[in-house]
């Protein structure tokens, strides 16, 4: 790959890119196609971004960050109307044609064969044939989705939703009103826009969207400009905070520290911005706690009873080469897991997966045997 040209492509110098490569920027060459990745956001790029062998360019999708005090960080972050979305719980990719081949990459920039497959399967054809250049940002969600599983959704695998538009060898992104409209006139699904308010009300309506999402166990809610002149906001409910909560006390040692400690703040900020009333915050600080300690509890029984801590997931491809290259896949992630022997499906095969949480069950192994902490 000729790094001068890549380098002059993405807008830095040539001994930049050299001294990047290998620290942060990771050579693959598998699956094809070969590519250059960027494993963290340095010189202006975000992480993620992939630079093919054919010299096209996908950025990373920009880290969305986080209100916490949704009334002032709508004030203070916006100018006029704000368009919000539904936030879904699954994995993010950037859906594109590379060399007129469909490839699924992972928010790391990975090439993951079990969304590549699922991309080619739900998407029409002729998106990329006729749009060659475009990126379709958006969430794999479902129960057969190996990342995070979740049976919330209208399917029982897994279904891919467009949240964003952007376009190769681009980091902007064309806005909520073009994507909706593409998905629409393509017949794909797309993120549920859930209404457009001026900002002065939009608090008020996001709350009240965020507490019906929550009662039905959904994540919460992207705040966007209409007219991207303004980067979005992510805002989600007490429920998806706790949800996340019980299953990393689950596999408590997997987890960094600040996954653990930024759901419980937002549980205090929601709170006190909510105005809750002395019942509402007792009901609020028994599901945090039940979030916290059940999951940890029956993780401690369980090691404690000789079982090995594990997740349970599955997937349905139609190829058994799918289901070896995500095998890799994983490994290469460093993630540790055992295959079942594929079960033949009406469309292909029905793959279940053991994800071994090695970490958890060393140290709840050792604290058990009277190792201290």
């Amino acid at each position: 790959m000729n790094l001068g040209r890549v380098a002059e492509k993405l807008g830095i110098t040539k001994e930049r890119l050299q001294n990047l490569h290998d620290a942060v920027v990771k050579q693959s060459s598998w699956p094809e196609p070969r590519l250059l990745r960027f494993e963290k956001a340095t010189s202006g790029i975000e992480a993620g971004t992939v630079v093919f062998e054919n010299g096209e360019i996908i950025y990373g999708y920009p880290k969305i960050r986080r209100a916490m005090m949704l009334g002032p960080a709508v004030e203070k972050h916006f100018s006029g109307v704000v368009a919000v979305e539904e936030k879904m719980n699954g994995h993010n990719v950037r859906i594109s044609s590379v060399d007129g081949d469909v490839v699924a990459l992972t928010r790391g920039g990975f090439i993951c064969p079990y969304s590549t497959e699922v991309a080619q399967r739900l998407l029409p054809e002729e998106i990329f044939e006729e749009h060659p250049d475009l990126v379709l940002c958006g969430e794999m969600v479902g129960p057969e989705n190996p990342y995070v599983p979740k049976s919330i959704y209208p399917t029982d695998t897994i279904d891919f939703y467009l949240f964003d538009l952007s376009r190769k060898n681009c980091k902007s992104t064309l806005g909520v009103h073009k994507t909706h409209r593409f998905a629409e006139d393509h017949g794909i699904r797309a993120t549920a826009l859930l209404g457009e308010f001026n900002k002065d009300k939009a608090p008020e309506k996001i709350k009240q969207i965020v507490k019906r999402l929550g009662r039905q166990g959904r994540e919460g809610v992207v705040i966007k400009d209409p007219d991207n002149l303004a980067a979005p906001l992510k805002y989600t409910s007490s429920e998806t905070n706790c949800n996340d909560l019980s299953v990393a006390f689950r596999y408590y040692n997997d987890y960094a520290l600040d996954f653990f400690l930024s759901r419980a703040i937002r549980e205090g900020f929601q709170s006190v911005e909510w105005k809750e009333s002395d019942d509402e915050r007792r009901a609020r600080a028994l599901r945090l706690g039940e979030s916290i300690l059940l999951p940890m509890v029956d993780t401690i029984q369980r090691k404690q009873a000789g079982e090995n801590i594990a997740q349970k997931v599955q997937i349905r491809v139609k190829s058994l080469q799918t289901a070896r290259e995500f095998e890799y896949h994983l490994r290469r992630s460093g993630m540790r897991a055992i295959f079942d022997q594929p079960e033949p499906d009406d469309d292909g095969y029905l793959v279940r997966i053991t994800k071994l949480v090695m970490s958890t069950n060393d140290k709840t192994q050792a604290l058990l045997e009277g190792e201290t902490w």
